[in-house]
């Protein structure tokens, strides 16, 4: 699939789209999210054949920042993040594709925090650098038509870098019957434009930023605000209802994970199958945290 943003299964459902549906049923990859900071890709790159490090704006259409050496690391970027990527350029070990990670932090402890999320390790980290890699892209000839896919292997650590990719794994459950009532409700549905949906998927980020529960009341207001019809936002709650049961039974068999002192799940998960790629996120906790971060490390 393109390199694109991944969606809430709940939000994909706005404009008629319903293979999320279908997606619930089958079985597929999962993945954990990690919440590092900032995103980091490496490999080879395809135009010129040599190593590269970069930051997501490896992938930008046209402020591309590709960087092959230190040099192009000082021309391109400041600050931490230039600092991350010259520790990576040194570190990390050469790949014949390439991967996208999660930089996580420095070696020498137990405990990091890399944007929202603490996570504790059962022992001090001797690498220099630790990276939750996730997914690997093929591109033929330039970096701005790679085509992401999940990773289906893992990576071996190294004297120099720490990998983090926990094992997945999902309990049964039957959610035919609940998803056969999602594709009832759709019936009655008037889906909404692109354009709208963008617009309320904001709304929905405001109410989950301000604690305000998405109950009937907030629906109806919601409904009426944007003139379209409630069925939709109905629909979708009840598919973040799904998607918060299926989140409900996976494990992961990564590090302890703490949002303010307090012990959470993590960030989420991803799951992929024939019918997408979604993210498995608790908004109520972490995207709740997340908005309300004040201190985003690492952008770009």
């Amino acid at each position: 699939m393109k390199n694109t943003h991944l969606q809430h299964p709940e939000d994909s459902i706005l404009t008629g789209d319903l293979s999320v549906l279908d997606w619930f049923l089958a079985d597929g990859q999962i993945s954990a999210k990690i919440d590092g900071s900032p995103a980091i890709v490496w490999g080879k790159n395809p135009a010129t054949g040599k190593f590269f490090v970069g930051t997501k704006s490896v992938f930008n259409k046209k402020l591309i920042k590709i960087n092959e050496s230190h040099c192009d690391i000082d021309q391109n970027h400041s600050g931490p993040v230039a600092d991350i990527l010259h520790h990576c350029f040194d570190y990390l070990p050469d790949f014949d594709g390439i991967i996208q990670g999660d930089f996580i932090g420095f070696g020498g402890d137990d405990s990091y925090c890399p944007n929202t999320i603490t996570y504790v390790f059962d022992e001090v980290i001797s690498q220099d650098i630790i990276i939750a890699p996730h997914t690997v892209y093929t591109a033929e000839n330039d970096l701005r038509d790679a085509v992401a896919h999940p990773m289906k292997f893992t990576i071996t650590d190294t004297p120099y870098c720490k990998f983090i990719k926990p094992k997945c794994w999902q309990l049964d459950e039957d959610f035919s019957e609940v998803v056969a009532f999602a594709r009832q409700i759709s019936t009655l549905c008037e889906f909404v434009t692109p354009k709208q949906s963008q617009q309320i998927q904001k709304q929905l980020n405001a109410c989950i930023r301000h604690s305000i529960d998405i109950d009937d009341l907030t629906q109806d207001a919601l409904a009426h605000a944007n003139g379209i019809d409630v069925n939709v936002l109905r629909l979708w709650s009840l598919v973040k209802s799904i998607k918060d049961d299926m989140l409900f039974l996976c494990c992961d068999s990564g590090p302890l994970t703490f949002i303010n002192d307090e012990v959470c799940d993590g960030e989420g998960y991803v799951k992929t199958n024939q019918f997408g790629m979604f993210k498995l996120v608790n908004r109520e906790q972490f995207s709740h945290a997340n908005f309300n971060n004040g201190r985003f490390a690492c952008a770009s």
